[in-house]
């Protein structure tokens, strides 16, 4: 039975970090050294190896003595674990008293209001504490077939959800379903703008209501657990899932993320944080390396999953890939150390869809398999009866079971489940199964606020002369595809594999149904009905000489293009998942040049998952405006009307930067393999992507990260900083040791410690509303490190958004914590202040600053 469960898989693994590193005598100080420590966790101690680079991508984080550690990847295989007995020892839980109003004990039911410069840290301790000991009651009598029930799921279309964990005894079961934008495969949901569309908003009352609202429609179909949001970086700009995530800071996906979560969760649902970790490529996912140094993946890839420890959350998904030459779900550097050890994570960890590799992934730190088979209907589980044989023949410990199926259970607890929780009444593989599809409807007034964050995501890149806003144009013409409904209605594609009209939604399992959709045909006519407007319009977007005739001679030529990506077991017109290059599609690019080339008032608008190379007509002076319209759900056309015709004042700012160039870009699509089994893809850009890379590497991009235009002006003025004192006297050392450049200790929950995120610094600045109409400025805080930190020019560390009318000032403050204000070091293994003056500038963009001024020492 075990040879025949060892030949079932390679079991990649990183042996080590689980709990404490404590750097030996003979730790090298100096930068990018290979430091060894003694590592002592859960499991039994081993001695581990990591590169220690701060910018340069090589093998890293730790590994058993075969792994590589001379900083370049290799193509030899993975990291494996040795068949071996593993005793195991719960994490502590977190011990800290709850010291309101900055650190209030909290419910996830109940979060701390939405607020533009947040100043409260939710602790959820408490909570999870009385969770805990509900669960470990419920398991008590529970024998091991039982225990591994919980974390071991059904199989594949073996249940109603597209994850299902079966009921035990009292125990009713789970049902996990997609989307972070929807409840997938479900009819009376809405469908809501993307991840990366209310990312473009800037504002945290939308991203906090938008993931109230999908809280609400999970919890009404009976969902236990949301798979989302999903928080990869946008490293590669043609990276295929990337209008699921948040864009290409860490700062700004974070905040999305917490926000996102604290909403679900308020809204009843488990929240699930995905996908952990650099899974940043479609190509090759299941069989690439991503080789991240310590210090990159601590400051940029794993921040927003640190933040959404600290919003709560339920779950953490495990991704594909590999990290530095070991499968995420058996990542035990990433699981054990960083997530559970180093964030203080009380949840779950699941499986991506057959991601697991092995059944001593239970040793690394997975705690659940989804969907429980190997593969798709393959009726063998690397858990299930697997993970029982492996207990009882002592090779992973009952300790550790009981860890899995207490983890499990008590984010149940955690989120009331147990409390007149409805069922889950769809089937998401039979929507003609008319027993168990109850048809719920959900979806409430959901379509308001769905409509704001398209207005409000949306950005304005280029406006001339007041193309923009129309005011009651005698004619128009709306010309190319992305303008009208789909040929055969907004669900046409399975999974929204394809678009042949308005794209509101990219493709993959991060999907839903439309229960509608609104074009801009049917958007732009209802306002052009009450001004009394003639439109036009022609979706033809090959035959250009036609789209020139009817563009001449109108007041107004609108013209739509769209770019479209998502998941790679689907590809759309040669595209993987991923997209070949950055070019609009549809023939964007010509149609735009013909229709600008017969008509001086061109407006384009542009609905597009990521960036776009624009230049082939962007300084056409012919083209008055240009607005990005983005992945915006069922309301697109109605938030790209309220745009055009000034009902909603544009507001919204680049997630990510727009380049003159393809190769502008720091990190490349890697779609070759090379012949090699593993593929490695070196992440040797470090902390510099996006806008960090341009800044460092002096170059223009066409449109910087963190910009976009109003139809009014703003200016600023009189910038104060002023430190806060701390919540607690019992954290006086750790904030003194800061002060003077020592690291955070190495212990359970260091990187989520109170005194590191508690409010520190608050700047404040006027922001004056100096134009004819009211608006809403996005002022962003950019924190220039000293040279001593090796850090980006500019850092993004805060945002706020605020309303003004004409001619109206207001007071507006960004709080800052030590944790803002720090860097990774990788030899202490903390955060820690950097030696020199630390500086900030305040601005519209990361390259329109207005305001200067220093952190005080």
């Amino acid at each position: 039975m075990l040879s025949k469960l060892l030949s079932l898989s390679i079991i990649p693994f990183v042996l080590g970090g689980p709990a404490t590193l404590a750097p030996s005598a003979a730790t090298p100080s100096t930068p990018g050294g290979n430091v060894s420590a003694t590592v002592a966790g859960p499991y039994s101690s081993v001695t581990t190896s990591f590169n220690s680079s701060s910018t340069s991508a090589a093998t890293s984080a730790t590994s058993s003595a075969s792994a590589n550690t001379s900083g370049a990847s290799t193509t030899t295989g993975v990291i494996t674990i040795p068949l071996s007995s593993y005793s195991f020892t719960p994490y502590p839980t977190p011990t800290l008293n709850p010291r309101p109003p900055v650190y209030p004990a909290t419910d996830p039911l109940n979060p701390p209001s939405v607020s533009s410069d947040p100043q409260v840290v939710p602790d959820f301790a408490p909570a999870w504490a009385a969770a805990y000991q509900k669960a470990e009651n419920l398991i008590s009598d529970y024998t091991i077939e039982e225990k591994v029930n919980i974390t071991t799921g059904v199989g594949w279309a073996n249940g109603l959800c597209v994850g299902n964990i079966p009921p035990n005894k009292n125990f009713p079961g789970l049902c996990l379903e997609d989307s972070p934008l929807a409840v997938r495969f479900a009819d009376y949901a809405t469908a809501f703008p993307a991840g990366i569309q209310v990312a473009s908003t800037w504002n945290r009352a939308l991203m906090r209501a938008r993931g109230l609202a999908l809280g609400q429609e999970f919890k009404g179909k009976g969902v236990n657990i949301a798979l989302g949001p999903m928080m990869n970086m946008g490293r590669v700009a043609q990276g295929g899932r990337n209008w699921e995530g948040f864009g290409a800071d860490p700062f700004l996906t974070g905040e999305s993320a917490y926000e996102t979560i604290l909403g679900l969760q308020n809204g009843g649902v488990q929240a699930t944080a995905k996908h952990f970790i650099n899974n940043e490529q479609e190509h090759f996912r299941t069989s690439e390396s991503s080789n991240v140094d310590d210090r990159t993946q601590h400051e940029i890839y794993a921040h927003p999953f640190l933040r959404s420890v600290m919003a709560g959350v339920s779950s953490v998904m495990c991704s594909y890939n590999l990290i530095n030459e070991s499968y995420a779900c058996n990542n035990d550097k990433m699981l054990n150390d960083i997530l559970k050890r180093e964030y203080g994570f009380q949840g779950f960890v699941q499986s991506d869809w057959s991601a697991t590799m092995s059944t001593l992934s239970a040793v690394a730190g997975l705690d659940m398999t989804m969907p429980g088979d190997i593969t798709f209907d393959s009726g063998n589980s690397y858990f299930g009866g697997n993970l029982t044989d492996y207990v009882n023949d002592g090779y992973i410990s009952m300790a550790r079971l009981d860890d899995m199926a207490t983890r499990i259970i008590a984010a149940w607890y955690f989120l009331h489940q147990d409390e007149a929780y409805p069922a889950t009444n769809f089937n998401a593989f039979n929507s003609n199964d008319e027993v168990n599809n109850k048809h719920v409807n959900v979806q409430a007034d959901h379509y308001k606020l769905v409509r704001e964050i398209d207005a409000a995501g949306t950005v304005l890149l280029k406006n001339v002369n007041g193309a923009l806003p129309l005011n009651k144009p005698r004619n128009m013409v709306l010309i190319g595809s992305d303008a009208r409904p789909g040929k055969f209605g907004p669900n046409e594609f399975s999974d929204q594999g394809g678009s042949d009209g308005i794209l509101a939604m990219g493709w993959g399992s991060g999907t839903g149904y439309f229960p509608y959709l609104i074009s801009p045909l049917e958007g732009v006519q209802e306002r052009a009905r009450q001004d009394g407007s003639s439109v036009f319009w022609d979706f033809d977007d090959w035959n250009t000489v036609l789209a020139g005739n009817m563009a001449y001679g109108e007041a107004v030529a609108l013209v739509f293009t769209n770019s479209d990506s998502g998941e790679d077991y689907i590809t759309v017109d040669g595209n993987q998942g991923d997209r070949n290059n950055l070019t609009a599609w549809h023939n964007g690019d010509d149609l735009i040049l013909a229709v600008a080339a017969q008509n001086n008032n061109t407006i384009v608008v542009v609905n597009s998952v990521g960036p776009l190379i624009i230049e082939p007509w962007i300084e056409h002076p012919n083209i008055t405006a240009v607005v990005w319209a983005g992945i915006q759900g069922q309301e697109a056309g109605n938030g790209i009307a309220d745009i055009l015709y000034g009902a909603y004042n544009p507001s919204g700012r680049l997630p990510y930067t727009i380049a003159k160039d393809i190769a502008d870009y720091p990190a490349q699509l890697i779609t070759d393999d090379s012949g090699n089994e593993i593929v490695p893809i070196d992440y040797t850009e470090g902390l510099f992507i996006d806008y960090r890379h341009f800044d460092q590497a002096n170059i223009t991009p066409r449109f910087e990260f963190g910009f976009g235009l109003s139809y009014t002006t703003f200016t600023y003025s009189n910038l104060g900083v002023t430190p806060i004192q701390s919540s607690g006297t019992d954290q006086e050392g750790l904030i003194t040791a800061w002060k003077n450049g020592e690291a955070s200790p190495i212990a359970e929950g260091s990187s989520t410690a109170l005194w590191l995120h508690e409010p520190a610094f608050q700047v404040t600045f006027e922001v004056t509303n100096t134009g004819p109409v009211s608006g809403t400025e996005i002022p962003q805080l950019y924190i220039h490190f000293p040279s001593s930190a090796s850090e980006p020019p500019s850092v993004l560390r805060g945002f706020t958004n605020v309303e003004i009318s004409p001619k109206d000032t207001k007071q507006v403050s960004i709080t800052l914590s030590r944790y803002d204000l720090s860097i990774w070091d990788v030899v202490a293994q903390g955060w820690r202040k950097p030696d020199g003056q630390i500086s900030f500038s305040i601005g519209a963009s990361s390259r329109d600053f207005r305001l200067q001024g220093n952190i005080p020492a």
